[in-house]
């Protein structure tokens, strides 16, 4: 979705709810632009009784605008929620009007019973905090709710998991509006990955302690290093588990806790934000990117890439190129 004004994004804010998770969208959407002269997003934050609110800690804030932000928005943001708290008729028929009128709702951590109140997420499947997830499935029957996810979009709705996972959510709607580059940019200024798979888990179980070879690399670090150096080649669980110094059954179970994924998958990951990249910066044909990035065939690279990223690589790369690549 290529935005020409600033796409206006509102946030809900409510008495008691924690500052840190009005941060989330504030971190990632505010104060970024592709030039000097241009800014992506405009952000409010309202409230349904605008005024001096009690925090759940820290300060007290206060917030001008009330319900008529939802008017304006192109983006409601629902940061948290306080599930025994009963949502206002006036509160939900402002969200659903905004719905209707073709605004994205967006709910984050516990955010989700307030979405899930509105009847949105209805016949859905949908994401919240992992200690909330049975509560939310049994007050909301009709809703399909994931409990190992960190998020799920169905492009007019979404909603994602806890803290952190709120921020890959938000990045990921970066991503969807502005493309990789800018989503990166962003990722890398809040030091967290760029891109971590909407299906990984929410919570990695703790690991050993690691210990470090002469270079300063774990055993599985030193593995990834080895894999991203030319995704163009083919390479083996039993390569990356000899490069790493250990048995195949010790190395995939060490790499799926250190990144909550599987190797194969983990490696189809890496060969899709290269081909991204590709894609938004160069001239090179379809059939190059896959052979670069080291899918079989073409038509396996389309099929994985339409998987990920719900488009095809074509349509990704016109909706996506820097301008400098059709100069």
């Amino acid at each position: 979705m290529m935005l020409h004004r600033p796409h206006h994004l509102a946030v809900l804010a409510m008495p008691g709810m924690s500052p840190f998770h009005l941060a989330i969208p504030q971190m990632v959407f505010e104060d970024i632009g592709d030039s000097e002269h241009s800014v992506l997003y405009q952000l409010r934050v309202f409230t349904p009784q605008p005024g001096q609110l009690r925090m759940g800690h820290g300060p007290d804030m206060v917030v001008e605008f009330g319900l008529q932000a939802l008017d304006w928005a192109d983006t409601v943001i629902l940061p948290s929620w306080d599930p025994e708290l009963p949502a206002s008729d006036e509160l939900l028929e402002a969200l659903l009007s905004a719905h209707h009128r073709g605004a994205r709702i967006v709910s984050l951590c516990l955010g989700a019973f307030l979405l899930a109140e509105t009847g949105m997420l209805d016949g859905r499947e949908a994401v919240t905090h992992w200690r909330y997830s049975s509560q939310l499935q049994r007050r909301y029957p009709r809703v399909q709710v994931l409990e190992n996810v960190l998020w799920s979009d169905h492009d007019d709705v979404a909603s994602s998991a806890g803290v952190a996972a709120g921020l890959d959510c938000c990045i990921h709607l970066l991503r969807k509006d502005h493309g990789s580059s800018v989503a990166d940019r962003v990722a890398r200024g809040l030091v967290m990955a760029p891109h971590r798979t909407a299906t990984q888990a929410q919570f990695i179980p703790v690991r050993a302690p690691r210990s470090l070879d002469h270079d300063g690399h774990d055993g599985i670090e030193r593995a990834m290093m080895q894999a991203r150096l030319d995704l163009s080649q083919a390479i083996s669980i039993n390569q990356l588990a000899a490069t790493a110094a250990m048995s195949r059954r010790t190395f995939t179970r060490q790499f799926r806790h250190r990144t909550g994924l599987s190797v194969l998958d983990w490696l189809t990951q890496q060969r899709l934000d290269q081909a991204r990249k590709l894609l938004e910066s160069g001239h090179a044909g379809i059939e190059e990117i896959s052979a670069s990035c080291g899918f079989g065939s073409p038509a396996g690279f389309r099929q994985h890439f339409r998987t990920a990223f719900g488009t095809t690589p074509s349509r990704y790369r016109e909706e996506f190129a820097s301008e400098a690549v059709f100069s």
